[in-house]
């Protein structure tokens, strides 16, 4: 799917974030990555399967950690 060299990262890995940005919408809050994923500006992502991840930020680690 990805035409870049190296390959971006799949939708699956760890660093799916890493993957180039194919059309942006910051107007909206969301951009669309090579490997499929939409990314949302508060962090979340909904995968290309359907899968959706909630809004992670460095913040809700510290918090959690109390």
């Amino acid at each position: 799917m990805c035409p870049h060299d190296p390959s971006c990262p799949t939708a699956e890995a760890k660093d799916r974030e890493a993957a180039r940005t194919v059309a942006a919408h910051p107007e909206q809050g969301w951009s669309l990555l090579c490997n499929g994923v939409v990314l949302f500006e508060d962090t979340g992502e909904l995968l290309p399967n359907g899968v959706v991840i909630a809004p992670h930020r460095p913040t809700d680690l510290a918090s959690s950690a109390a």
